[in-house]
């Protein structure tokens, strides 16, 4: 067995011990949010059963259920559920940028990203809404074993450093989550929601960052290097750097804004030193919020 098979058996055993851990912790967290109105049923054309209720003036006497009214003195109706069931698409970054962690007392940027993406989601799919991912790998849909699935499927790794959104398979007017750094090249993002608006989809961007990502707190010789060691760089004024860093960070969040802003979207910017469950609080309530 050669040294690059072993290591991607022991990579790929790695992320299938991972996936559960990640389903338990993200039950959890959305344990902590209280379902509200989103996804709630509604009484109209449906399948499902929904409740009875009294027969009210303009009702139609074929909706009469004459077995429940036969139980007393009042006439009742069968009304069925509405289907107003929503599909939310799904895209969590995959890519090497995501792995960074300033601080062994911090997450990674992958860790809270793949959380706060499953504990959304687990939500959605209790109040009655179909989530999947975007592409065609895994379409929208309920019950727990769709839950299972993307647990599992938000644990895989990318090889590139920074990864492109999968804006493929978009449902025309469905709800999405990008969940990222965004912090790769900004062109494919613009793509991907112009395309998705074009289709009448609206969603939000959560865009997770390390708390040092945001300060830039570096000074004296450093060396700045890629998570895949791909690209490096070495200064021995770091402190120099920091104010044309800092620029470019807003202007990346301000381009960000902008293309919500065009598209309909929503953009967020949560950090990793902060709770888990304020960045789920804000997921939660924007996509309850963008409709189309």
């Amino acid at each position: 067995m050669t040294a690059t098979v072993a290591h991607l058996r022991t990579r790929a055993q790695e992320e299938a011990g991972r996936f559960p851990a990640l389903l338990a912790r993200a039950e959890h967290l959305a344990g902590t949010v209280l379902l509200g109105d989103h996804g709630r049923r509604r009484a109209g054309l449906g399948d499902d059963f929904w409740q009875y209720r009294t027969l009210q003036p303009g009702d139609s006497y074929r909706s009469i259920d004459w077995r429940r009214s036969a139980r007393g003195d009042e006439q009742f109706v069968r009304e069925r559920e509405w289907q107003i069931a929503q599909s939310v698409q799904v895209w969590v970054d995959p890519g090497a940028s995501m792995r960074f962690s300033s601080h062994k007392n911090l997450p990674t940027k992958a860790d809270r990203a793949r959380l706060v993406a499953l504990a959304a989601s687990i939500l959605l799919i209790r109040g009655g809404e179909r989530v999947g991912l975007t592409g065609w790998r895994l379409p929208p849909r309920r019950g727990d074993m769709q839950t299972l699935r993307l647990a599992e499927m938000f644990s895989e790794e990318g090889e590139d450093d920074y990864a492109e959104p999968e804006a493929r398979g978009m449902l025309p007017n469905a709800k999405a989550l990008f969940v990222s750094d965004f912090l790769g090249d900004v062109e494919p993002v613009e793509a991907a929601l112009t395309k998705a608006a074009d289709r009448g989809v609206r969603g939000v961007l959560l865009q997770v960052l390390d708390p040092t990502e945001e300060a830039f707190p570096f000074d004296g010789r450093t060396i700045f290097e890629s998570m895949n060691q791909t690209m490096r760089h070495e200064t021995l004024k770091a402190g120099d750097l920091r104010e044309t860093y800092l620029q470019r960070l807003a202007e990346r969040k301000a381009r960000l804004d902008a293309i919500c802003r065009l598209t309909g979207w929503q953009h967020f910017t949560h950090h990793t030193d902060q709770t888990a469950q304020s960045a789920l609080l804000w997921v939660y309530r924007a996509l309850d919020g963008s409709h189309g």
